[in-house]
């Protein structure tokens, strides 16, 4: 468990996001938790942290985290780690996919759906909001789940995106065969999608009475833009 710098409230570190400071001050995103030396850990949104560091808070949080004034702070360092999640979750894709545990192409991702071999459903920001449909559907009859609202998650990049991060072309849908392969994928999603906040994309298998986790334990129910649709 970790503690966000600003907020105060403890949560695995899994979940949250580690700064560091580099041996000349600066301060920098350290989203796999690697960089040696101390960290600071921060769990809320763009928004919170880029208003924290235009009202001083975050560098008071953050000379206390480090126990030293001669920091520096980027003014972009919101954008930064936004794209350093964003490049962690491509990666994971790219690495799931070598793995075997991804499939595309609308046969293949209905037949895993209707079979309930399909742990993750996912599609790329420009994919037709009726191949989404036929999917979910299948998804929902294969997971004995129909009258639900469990639907695949619309990820913040279009295909050519995602289609260059599984190494294929012209990627709309995807899907994960593997349950813990989509626990990993899921994971990553969730710490982009909520440090974006709810503007570009609702965070995963969020619905008004229910938390923002990727990976939906069974029975529970997804927006359009849960992590439930690779």
């Amino acid at each position: 468990m970790r503690t966000c710098i600003l907020s105060r409230e403890e949560s695995p570190r899994e979940g949250l996001i580690r700064l560091a400071l580099s041996p000349d001050g600066d301060v920098l995103p350290d989203i796999r938790a690697k960089a040696p030396g101390r960290g600071a850990w921060i769990g809320v949104a763009r928004a919170e942290l880029e208003t924290a560091l235009a009202k001083g808070k975050l560098r008071g949080a953050l000379s206390r985290a480090f126990k030293t004034q001669d920091i520096r702070i980027p003014d972009d360092l919101g954008a930064r780690i936004e794209a350093q999640l964003q490049r962690n979750v491509l990666d994971r894709l790219g690495l799931e996919a070598k793995a075997g545990h991804v499939t595309i192409g609308g046969e293949r991702l209905d037949k895993a759906a209707r079979s309930g071999k399909l742990h993750l459903l996912l599609h790329a920001s420009d994919a037709s909001e009726d191949g989404a449909g036929k999917l979910a559907q299948a998804w929902r009859v294969g997971s004995d789940m129909e009258g639900s609202g469990r639907k695949g998650l619309t990820l913040p990049i279009p295909r050519t995106i995602l289609s260059l991060a599984l190494g294929r072309e012209n990627v709309v849908h995807a899907g994960l065969i593997d349950a813990k392969a989509a626990k990993r994928v899921s994971e990553a999603l969730d710490r982009w999608l909520h440090f974006i906040g709810p503007d570009p994309t609702p965070r995963p298998c969020e619905t008004g009475s229910q938390g923002a986790s990727a990976f939906p334990p069974s029975g529970s129910q997804n927006t359009t833009n849960s992590t439930e649709g690779l």
